[in-house]
């Protein structure tokens, strides 16, 4: 996350409305990264990357500390050079084009308001600066923050206001200056979990109504998937996976992008052959199916990999016709309210977790019972088996 002064974030955007605002159109721009590599000395915070972000969506960048994430971001707003390779908005190459000149604003986590100025006057800053007419200003401020729902705060001081209030107004300001691109830093992270949530449908749907293209940084999954049309999932510089988050949920490619979005059950096992348009699989003798568009090895020895969510228990002796399927036995069991999360023992000592939906009246399984786990053959996935199976499992969260 990087922080800026109320002065040097808002000079940056008031100057950009200067350049930006009679250039901006409806929709943004797009956002093209092309090859780009920063380097700190020997170490790459950014290798080779490259991507396209459409005009008008709602793009993300997800990673943990380190990844890369907030580094491209900065390189993006100007406020880093790359080493190499080429930044274009729209048509135009701003690779070494001063902060001040490109079409973008920043929204920070620290917010940079203005404390001695109103919201009005917080909101209006930047217009004041780029010289629009005294007479133009109010009632573009105040289009802006019906916007934002703000509308009735106008004269409050930013420490009268919550932080989501803060959070608010800061869009605001970054977005009243018609800027082609928004690029929001860790924006939400200062804020509590009720409010974050409730921040993550305001930001979407201040996006859908202003249409321009936003670009997120973020470690946190829930957020990326709650707001972003698009992810990419960055690790060590390099994008992992990049795609809508239900695609990368149901079908992630990597053993990093399995465990950094959500949890997954990895297996060993191995691929056997073929039928129709299903890859066939043993798992520690158990024999099993699933579509050949999941699997992605180009060797026999994979991850079998299932979702905690995605499996079904059910006691030992149970049928499980046309289903993948393993004995357990269950050695934890949380209730949880809309759901029980267990802890099942395979055979060869491995523990995997389920989570079930509470919907029998019998209550839940208990420690030591004999069970059966299984799932669907659609909802498996299968990973190289020579990476590592708890890459991305510690979701470490801070800078990137």
């Amino acid at each position: 996350m990087s922080e800026q002064t109320p002065t040097a974030a808002t000079d940056s955007a008031a100057t950009a409305g200067t350049a930006t605002s009679s250039a901006a159109t409806e929709g943004g721009a797009d956002l093209h990264i092309v090859d780009v590599t920063k380097a700190f000395g020997s170490f790459k915070a950014v290798d080779d990357l490259t991507l396209t972000v459409p005009a008008g969506s709602f793009f993300a960048l997800l990673g943990p500390s380190g990844c890369g994430k907030t580094t491209t971001l900065r390189m993006v707003a100007g406020l880093e050079e790359p080493t190499a390779g080429r930044i274009v908005i729209g048509a135009e190459d701003v690779t070494y084009r001063k902060p001040f000149k490109r079409p973008v604003n920043t929204v920070f986590q620290s917010y940079a308001l203005f404390p001695h100025l109103d919201i009005f006057e917080n909101v209006a800053f930047g217009l004041r600066r780029s010289g629009v007419p005294k007479g133009n200003i109010r009632g573009e401020v105040e289009s802006m923050l019906d916007l934002v729902e703000l509308s009735t705060y106008a004269r409050r001081k930013p420490t009268q206001l919550s932080g989501g209030q803060q959070q608010r107004v800061a869009v605001a300001r970054a977005l009243i200056n018609k800027p082609e691109v928004l690029l929001l830093d860790e924006p939400l992270g200062a804020l509590d979990l009720k409010l974050r949530r409730q921040m993550q449908i305001e930001l979407k749907r201040i996006q859908i109504d202003v249409g321009i293209t936003f670009v997120h940084v973020t470690h946190d999954q829930e957020e990326a998937m709650t707001m972003a049309d698009t992810i990419a999932v960055m690790n060590a510089g390099r994008i992992e996976q990049m795609g809508a988050p239900m695609e990368l949920y149901e079908n992630p490619v990597t053993t990093f992008v399995a465990n950094f979005l959500g949890q997954s059950n990895l297996i060993k096992g191995s691929l056997t052959g073929k039928t129709g348009g299903d890859a066939l699989l043993e798992v520690q003798g158990a024999r099993m199916a699933m579509p050949t568009a999941r699997v992605h090895s180009e060797r026999d020895e994979v991850w079998v990999g299932v979702r905690p969510e995605k499996m079904q228990i059910s006691r030992a002796g149970t049928s499980t016709v046309g289903e993948n399927a393993i004995n357990g036995v269950v050695t934890d069991a949380s209730y949880i309210g809309v759901s029980t999360q267990y802890l099942v023992e395979l055979p060869w000592g491995q523990e995997v977790s389920v989570f079930s939906q509470n919907l029998s009246t019998e209550g839940p399984l208990s420690t030591g019972d004999g069970v059966v786990l299984h799932w669907n053959p659609a909802h498996t996935f299968a990973l190289d088996a020579s990476q590592d199976a708890d890459a991305g499992a510690e979701k470490i969260e801070g800078d990137g």
